[in-house]
């Protein structure tokens, strides 16, 4: 797709940005993405709960990168995409998005790299289909109840009231003592559509409570990689994922969010990880 800089703009375009005209499970989408080619294996990205695809623009300023193109979109209910129907958007919904978007990219194998809500989403894509998963980066998405430290508040602050709900849930998070929270909350009601939150979260609990996320990420064939801010390094569940094979990487200085707390660190682990990856003969595109 071409680029929309202008001749007046002197800077070199990276990457590009366009929207996809889907229908997903009924539901209309226009889906906004960036994106580039490359001749190496690509690698998709999938934003949490209130962020969005600028999360990993980024991933053009590092060099380990060149040369491996790569697809990050606004979920449904989220940043400039546009859904026709809010209250259809869950993590099952999301996951449908994503096959959608592959199909429309043309990507059959990929790394996949996913935070939060989007590592739970990126978790059940790959189970669903182990087959097309190069590597999988599970940025603090959700393996376990106590995973829900967002999105349970849908239960245990009950409002009918999407808008208010949302209004108090942004107060809370500002105030909460951990790293980029006030930075997160400030732009939470210019990046969500409060129609779609109880969708999201109350998916996003009940996989965590009953669908045995652990064990799935577990069997995954892929090389895994599970990433958390050290103020999260109590997470009971890490010596255990890590004695599995799984390779844990604790970035320093962050809570919830690396890619704000300290995202060269981020990126770094993230390069290292698929680097390793792509030299192990199962992960070779065919």
């Amino acid at each position: 797709m071409n680029c929309k800089c202008t001749k007046k703009i002197t800077m070199k375009c990276e990457f590009a940005k366009s929207k996809a005209a889907l229908r997903v499970d009924g539901v209309d989408l226009e889906v906004a993405s960036i994106h580039r080619a490359g001749k190496l294996e690509p690698i998709v990205f999938l934003h949490g709960f209130g962020s969005t695809k600028e999360d990993y623009a980024d991933i053009v300023r590092h060099d380990v990168f060149t040369g491996h193109p790569f697809l990050a979109y606004d979920a449904p209910g989220c940043g400039e995409t546009e859904c026709s129907d809010l209250s259809r958007v869950s993590i099952p919904f999301l996951v449908e998005t994503v096959l959608a978007m592959l199909e429309k990219q043309g990507y059959e194998r990929f790394h996949l790299v996913g935070h939060s809500m989007g590592g739970l989403t990126a978790l059940m894509l790959a189970n669903k289909y182990p087959q097309r998963i190069l590597s999988l980066v599970n940025i603090e998405g959700n393996l376990d109840p106590q995973d829900c430290f967002l999105s349970r508040q849908i239960l245990d602050y009950p409002q009918p009231d999407a808008a208010r709900f949302f209004d108090d849930f942004i107060e809370r998070v500002r105030h909460s003592p951990a790293y980029a929270s006030a930075l997160y909350a400030a732009s939470l009601r210019h990046k969500v559509r409060a129609a779609a939150v109880r969708g999201i979260f109350e998916s996003m609990v009940e996989l965590s409570d009953h669908g045995a996320l652990t064990e799935k990420f577990l069997a995954l064939p892929c090389p895994k990689m599970f990433m958390y801010g050290d103020q999260n390094a109590t997470l009971s569940y890490l010596s255990h994922i890590e004695g599995r094979g799984v390779r844990l990487s604790e970035i320093p200085h962050s809570g919830h969010f690396p890619m704000y707390s300290n995202p060269a660190l981020m990126w770094r682990e993230i390069g290292l990880f698929q680097k390793m990856a792509n030299r192990l003969p199962s992960t070779r595109v065919k």
